[in-house]
């Protein structure tokens, strides 16, 4: 059986884009490999109607009322592989199911990386977090700090001061020069150079030196990487963002390559549960009528 689309990724986005489809009528496949990025997190604020829920029940939520829709299949399992055919895409899984696809939305998202030091990974999506707009407002105004990774941390620093208190912790990533520390004074935020050792505790902040910092929360901007090369085996070109390169796409998320189309954290620097569905329903709509309506 070929489908009008294969998604492959079933968080918010691919889900989002899903719905679209079914609602249209379409048979649409979505391939999933379970490993939503904001897993780490226990509560996700933010999102309208659903704030301060477990992500994860957001997630079965919307696989539920996704499945509701006799055109929807779901399958538990990565694509390993990607071809396009002179009629079609044909998807490889790494369970070694072949599918067909019309057309192709990528929403397999990206992987974080953080910088090593000990203790972040422990904390990441509790303590240690990259959004304050997801997280700064339970920390209750508390002594906060940025751990820098590179250039984007200079922005981090003087943006969660809105939250608390902020020590910004440069780390040797970077060397903040004159008019950037006079910013950081002008914020009220506190720059500390000494390099750090160790992240311990609820949120603790341990310098080489034997100081140590007791915080309420860490903002740490992560590098990304796609979660998979399927973009790259498709040839969709990439465009670089501060955080990493993310699949290039137009206002509708269609990509470089005709009948592929990307959503969510992969197509965009930032990661967001309300900005994903945003873009997995534009993503969805786009494909649609890239199937309904005659190319102009």
């Amino acid at each position: 059986m070929r489908f009008d689309a294969i998604v492959v990724g079933g968080s918010y986005a691919g889900m989002a884009a899903a719905l679209q489809l079914v609602r249209a009528r379409r048979r649409v496949l979505v391939l999933d490999g379970g490993q939503r990025r904001n897993r780490f997190a226990s509560h996700s604020q933010g999102v309208l109607t659903q704030d301060g829920r477990d992500p994860a029940a957001i997630a079965a939520d919307g696989r539920a009322q996704l499945l509701v829709y006799p055109d929807a299949t779901w399958r538990d399992d990565r694509a390993a592989r990607v071809a396009r055919t002179e009629e079609c895409f044909e998807v490889i899984t790494e369970g070694g199911d072949r599918f067909q696809g019309t057309r192709l939305i990528l929403a397999y998202g990206v992987v974080d990386q953080l910088p090593p030091v000990s203790g972040l990974w422990e904390r990441w999506g509790r303590t240690v977090l990259h959004c304050p707009y997801c997280h700064g407002y339970e920390l209750n105004r508390g002594e906060l700090g940025v751990l820098a990774t590179g250039p984007m941390s200079m922005h981090q620093a003087l943006l969660i001061p809105e939250w608390g208190p902020t020590t910004f912790f440069t780390n040797g990533a970077l060397m903040p020069d004159a008019d950037q520390r006079a910013q950081l004074r002008e914020r009220g935020v506190r720059l500390e150079e000494v390099p750090v050792s160790a992240v311990k505790g609820e949120a603790e902040v341990c310098l080489v030196d034997g100081r140590s910092f007791s915080l309420a929360g860490l903002f740490v901007a992560s590098s990304i990487r796609p979660a998979s090369d399927l973009a790259a085996q498709l040839g969709c070109e990439t465009s670089d963002t501060p955080m990493g390169a993310v699949v290039k796409t137009d206002a509708r998320q269609a990509t470089t390559v005709p009948g592929v189309f990307a959503c969510g954290d992969l197509a965009r620097g930032a990661g967001s549960v309300s900005l994903a569905i945003g873009d997995g329903a534009m993503a969805g709509t786009a494909t649609h009528q890239s199937l309904a309506l005659p190319t102009p």
